[in-house]
Parts: structure tokens; C-alpha cells; sequence
């Protein structure tokens, strides 16, 4: 059986000082706006250097985050990859662990980490990364699960210079399902699911693929695009804009992805965080976007726990 209703919806921060010394101001902002959560970006708060955390830098961002009425996810380095070579792993799996325990020390519920990426190749290769993917996602589940947090691996895009591979939402649904861990689950950025299809030639599948992905969905990542391929060279952002090319974090309703088909097709676990990352290049209309994104929530299909999805 399937309830309507509700679900948490955050916002990500930005950065602003280096030091953090104004990043209260910044959270301070984001609460006003009426949000439940907010996304903290440590992968660009020189926490963690060279796979060890710096206890100055965490103490100055947990300054910040005391004492507030929202909860807490944290995006960890987007460069952490378990489809990467095999002798690299070990060192991802450090720089992973590091990233969690500041994770827990902010009180966060979510962590996530983007799925594998590896240059294309035949198909023995590209198995042989999955493989390598599932091994590290498990034991990282376990590294979460001490801290109390789950690990939600994000959809991404490929095809920079057509020679890059990612999974589509179906393929990561399967990896996810195949790993079984509690604390492994998905992070599903809407606008990465689409891009990954567009380059495949199957934006007819969008609605399908990100359907099957949506039941391990603990995390959402929400803003819009049209799916189309970054490859015309531009001058500025705004061209980018005009052509609609790339990944453009766009407010909820600038773009054409189908919103309201996808809240009343997909299903949606207990508990699924909608997360707003919104360019601050468009933060004059961040409350129309927080709003437009509390009503998708409001209007999703969410599956009640213990009892499967119909």
C-alpha cells in the first residue's frame, strides 16, 4: 500500500568564507527560507586534507550547525569513485572514511557519494568496475552504518568528450539491490538521470528509469534541466541557459522535466529527503523554489513501511 503525503524538504549550501568564519550567516538565510534540512558541502570546507580530518575546520562548521531546528545531510567529495582502478581504491575508501566520521560529527542522517564513473569500454571491463563498485559500496555501508548514517550513491551523467561511462538509474537500482546493504541506498539527482539517457539516445525512458530507481531513493536532489548535452562551446552561463544545455541546477519549473508525472508514478521510500541544489546564480527566486519543491513533496507517493509498493 502506498500513502500520500509530505516528506522533509532542504536546500544545499553554499560557501562562502573559506575559514567558515560567515557560514552561520549562510545557514541562518537558508532557515528562513522554511526548510526542514540543509545539505553541508564538505567537499569544498578544507576539512579533510590529504585523508585526515582538521579539527579546527570541523569545529568552526559545527559552531555554525549548533543549536538549529533543521537536520543535517552532508555531500562528501565528488571525487570518490569504486569503479576507479584497484590499486586506487584503498585510497578513495580513506578519504571516504575521513568524510563520514565529519559527517556524523554534524549530526547528519544522509551522506552522499556519486556512483562510479569509468572511461568506456568493452563490456568485460565495464562489469569488472561493478564488481570492484559492489565490493567497496558494501564495506563502506558498514563504515556508515558505525556512524549511524546512510550512504546514498548518486546518479550521475557521462559522455565528457563521449568517453566516459555511467549507470543509468535502472543499472544503479540493480547495483543497489544486488549489494543489500541497510545503509547503501540512493541518492536519485533527477537532472543527472536525465543528461545520462539524453547521451544515450533514450530520453523516452526517463520516466521508466527513474521509476525503477526511485523505492532505494533515501535522498533526492532537485532542480531542473532539459536533459540536453553539454557540447556547443559557450561564452557564459547565460548562453547556456538560452540553448538549455547541460547541467544547470535551474529552479523547479525552468526546465521541462516532467515533475508531476514523476510524484505520481514513482514510489518513494519512508523518510526520502527532497533536496533543493539550486546555482546561486538563481537564489532571487529560492523561496518560489522551496515552495514549488515542498509542494512535490507534499503531492509524492510514498511507500509505508513493511508493506511493498504496488
Amino acid at each position: 500500500m502506498l500513502a500520500n503525503g509530505p516528506t522533509g524538504t532542504g536546500i544545499s549550501a553554499h560557501k562562502r568564507a573559506n575559514d567558515l568564519s560567515d557560514f552561520a550567516a549562510e545557514l541562518d538565510m537558508i532557515e528562513a527560507l522554511g526548510v526542514e534540512a540543509i545539505e553541508l558541502p564538505t567537499y569544498d570546507m578544507d576539512i579533510v586534507i590529504g585523508g585526515r580530518i582538521r579539527k579546527p575546520q570541523l569545529e568552526a562548521l559545527k559552531r555554525a550547525c549548533a543549536g538549529r531546528d533543521v537536520v543535517y545531510s552532508v555531500h562528501g567529495p565528488l571525487a570518490i569513485n569504486f569503479m576507479d582502478e584497484a590499486w586506487r581504491l584503498p585510497r578513495h575508501m580513506e578519504v571516504l572514511e575521513a568524510s563520514l566520521e565529519v559527517a556524523a560529527e554534524v549530526g547528519a542522517g544522509n551522506y552522499v557519494v556519486h556512483s562510479g564513473l569509468i572511461r568506456t569500454q568493452q563490456g568485460d571491463g565495464i562489469e569488472a568496475a561493478y564488481g570492484r563498485q559492489r565490493e567497496w559500496l558494501a564495506r563502506a555501508g558498514e563504515v556508515a552504518r558505525q556512524h549511524g548514517l546512510t550512504l546514498c550513491v548518486e546518479t550521475l551523467f557521462a559522455g565528457f568528450e563521449g568517453k566516459v561511462y555511467a549507470s543509468s538509474p535502472s543499472r544503479l537500482a540493480a547495483e543497489l539491490q544486488g549489494i543489500g546493504h541497510p545503509n547503501v541506498k540512493a541518492t536519485l539527482d533527477f537532472s543527472h538521470a536525465y543528461l545520462k539517457l539524453d547521451f544515450d539516445g533514450r530520453r523516452g525512458d526517463f520516466v521508466e528509469e527513474v521509476m525503477a530507481l526511485a523505492p532505494f531513493a533515501q535522498h533526492l536532489h532537485i532542480h531542473d534541466s532539459f536533459g540536453r548535452q553539454d557540447d556547443i562551446w559557450m561564452f557564459t552561463e547565460g548562453e547556456r541557459l538560452a540553448y538549455g544545455h547541460g547541467d544547470l541546477h535551474l529552479p523547479v519549473g525552468w526546465g521541462d522535466i516532467p515533475w508531476q508525472q514523476l510524484m505520481a508514478e514513482c514510489s518513494f521510500p519512508q523518510g526520502v529527503l527532497f533536496n533543493i541544489e539550486l546555482k546561486d546564480r538563481y537564489w532571487y527566486v529560492a523561496q518560489e523554489t522551496v515552495d514549488a519543491t515542498k509542494a512535490l513533496a507534499a503531492s509524492a507517493r510514498i511507500e509505508r513501511v513493511g508493506q511493498a509498493a504496488e
